[in-house]
């Protein structure tokens, strides 16, 4: 996938509509959302449980497909890519952060945030430097050793996020990112999120039903059973 990454919008999405099931058992996820994100954006979906917020950061992130209309990412159409081209994406050029964190139980938080590089084959020398670097900016340098059991909620976050911005990419996609943390842990992953988009220039989109998130962010798109409103 060689997609042009100087000019126009890194992802627009065009009257998108995801339709799970058929006949008179369709539900329809989300109904006619276009959008457009530039890069360096930092943009909240919000809406309650079953908005479908989930289902449009699938959709962006090429890990769905839409029912109709485009999504594009550096004006590529992701339903005419190819499963490899979408791997490599996703691999190389999409960071995620899940609520769950996601973290490897019996790795460090350095390992932890390595994995990606080291699936991807890169050098032990680059692995380490990299994942120095992404726990520095979040704010992890000293916890580096520390197994997920040994960090709290918010420093597991920060560790999820490290290892999605540990392979450089253009966009990173949180998906309720602080729907297990308390109030104040929350807001300073917010901040985090919000620093990444703002220092290293990476579009940030995240789906959350917590205001407050949605408050830091500069743009605020809100779903209510499948439409923008």
């Amino acid at each position: 996938m060689q997609a042009n990454t100087t000019n126009g919008p890194i992802l627009t999405a065009t009257e998108v509509s995801r339709v799970f099931g058929s006949g008179d058992t369709a539900v329809t996820a989300l109904s006619s959302i276009s959008l457009t994100v530039e890069q360096g954006d930092f943009l909240a979906v919000t809406g309650r449980s079953g908005s479908g917020k989930t289902t449009l950061l699938n959709l962006l992130s090429g890990l769905d497909r839409p029912s109709t209309g485009t999504v594009q990412f550096y004006g590529d159409d992701l339903a005419g890519l190819r499963e490899a081209d979408l791997v490599e994406m996703r691999r190389r050029r999409i960071g995620f952060v899940f609520q769950s964190f996601g973290l490897m139980p019996l790795l460090s938080a350095q390992e932890n945030v390595e994995l990606p590089l080291h699936i991807a084959g890169l050098s032990w020398r680059e692995r380490r430097q990299r994942a120095t670097d992404a726990l520095h900016a979040v704010g992890l340098s000293t916890r580096a050793r520390h197994r997920p059991f040994e960090l709290s909620g918010g420093e597991q976050q920060r560790v999820s996020i490290a290892r999605a911005l540990v392979t450089q990419p253009e966009a990173v996609f949180a998906d309720e990112p602080t729907g297990e943390l308390d109030t104040a842990t929350a807001r300073s992953i917010a901040e985090t999120l919000g620093e990444v988009a703002a220092s290293r220039r990476a579009t940030v989109i995240v789906a959350t039903h917590d205001l407050d998130l949605a408050a830091t962010a500069q743009r605020r798109l809100d779903l209510v059973d499948g439409h923008s409103v």
